[in-house]
């Protein structure tokens, strides 16, 4: 069974590249391992599905390349599939930070991008998805990519590599994208967990007690910050700004949090002066949760009225609260992570076309190329543009 393209993969990208392509006249094969197709899609944004970020850009992804993603992003816009959105009457609410959601349920995603499939009929394209097909083998003879899944081989003169990345493996991820990359000789940037919760060993095991409690803070690690929440643990820290700072954390290196961002410099001394007869703990549940405020207060040690304290040990503490140092001892890993940071290095691939650039007619696509963007629907816009730069191409 011949085709102009394969695409390997059923999920964000690969289903919205075969549409695309469907829809340009050209005969695209889905191969999808899962019963269904679009399962990470259906449990993103706690089924609403955070389908894009109306601000990304090139600046919101990581890279070893950070150039990489300009060129496909800049093509396919979060407007242009917001527009396709709107065309299928999707009813949409922004959350916050350009988040943007459905207001119903992730399943209207899926359906747009399976009816965006079916139109591939009307410019003279065919877009087949074989769900329940896993992959045996793939190989490359005369021009053609012979793909042999569920004991049946099908041919194409373009691969499209869509398998994601392993993280969240109980939904059947695997790292079959690195390996069918590297048997075509393409390197692979090391993968690793992202937009993952980080755990913590040592003294700062102190803080699991806090499991629950969450607070407004700035996240940082090394010149990347993030301010929103964080939430304590029982194996350590979570919430958006730690997924955020996760992506940038490697082992060894400590990350800070700022308890108390919305306060500038000397905003101790000052309630020392306004309130002489209140206490840090008392402050700092003005601010902050009644529990952690009571950890970081018995932390630093000041129990005395703020009137009664030294202005030096105030101004410690102030430091202290503005840049409260934990080091990580690890992450809860793929199993736990969003999405996977590395992948297919981008050095191999065309910025404009996704293909490779030594094995002709091989594309990689999503989150299985080098390219991790941050938590808010930032993964999404690079599903779409890129299937949308590899569509353009096959």
């Amino acid at each position: 069974m011949t085709y102009d393209a394969i695409i390997l993969g059923g999920g964000a990208a690969g289903l919205f590249c075969a549409a695309r392509a469907g829809q340009r006249g050209k005969r695209v094969l889905v191969l999808e391992r899962a019963a269904k197709p679009g399962k990470k899609i259906l449990i993103s944004g706690g089924g609403r599905c955070n389908f894009t970020n109306i601000g990304a850009g090139p600046a919101n992804y990581l890279s070893a390349n950070p150039h990489f993603a300009k060129s496909a992003l800049s093509r396919y816009t979060p407007r242009d599939f917001l527009d396709l959105v709107e065309s299928h009457e999707i009813a949409w609410h922004e959350k916050t930070l350009g988040q943007l959601f459905c207001d119903d349920s992730a399943k209207q995603i899926v359906a747009m991008l399976l009816s965006e499939c079916e139109k591939a009929a009307e410019f003279g394209g065919q877009v087949d998805l074989l769900c329940d097909h896993e992959v045996t083998n793939v190989a490359y003879e005369d021009g053609a990519y012979l793909v042999t899944a569920n004991g049946t081989l099908f041919g194409a003169h373009a691969l499209v590599i869509a398998t994601g990345g392993p993280s969240i493996p109980k939904m059947g991820a695997t790292g079959f994208a690195y390996d069918l990359a590297r048997q075509f000789g393409l390197k692979v940037v090391e993968p690793r967990p992202a937009l993952v919760p980080l755990t913590l060993g040592g003294e700062d095991v102190l803080f699991r007690d806090l499991s629950g409690v969450a607070a407004q803070v700035d996240a940082h690690c090394g010149k990347t910050q993030f301010r929103e929440a964080a939430l304590f643990t029982h194996r350590g820290l979570s919430g958006p700004s730690i997924l955020q700072i996760s992506s940038y954390w490697k082992h060894g290196r400590p990350i800070a949090i700022n308890f108390l961002p919305q306060h500038g410099e000397g905003w101790l001394l000052n309630a020392k002066n306004e309130q002489p007869r209140s206490t840090l703990k008392s402050r700092l549940k003005e601010d902050l949760p009644d529990r952690l405020a009571t950890t970081l207060a018995e932390r630093i040690g000041i129990e005395t009225e703020l009137g009664n304290t030294p202005d030096k040990a105030l101004r410690q503490a102030e430091a202290r609260l503005a840049r409260w140092e934990f080091c990580p001892n690890g992450t809860e890993g793929f199993a736990k992570a969003e999405v996977t940071a590395g992948g297919i290095d981008t050095a191999e691939l065309s910025s404009k076309t996704m293909e490779s650039r030594k094995q002709p007619g091989l594309y990689a696509i999503g989150e299985a190329v080098d390219v991790t963007g941050w938590l808010g629907g930032y993964n999404f816009q690079w599903a779409w543009a890129s299937a949308e730069a590899a569509a353009q191409a096959i």
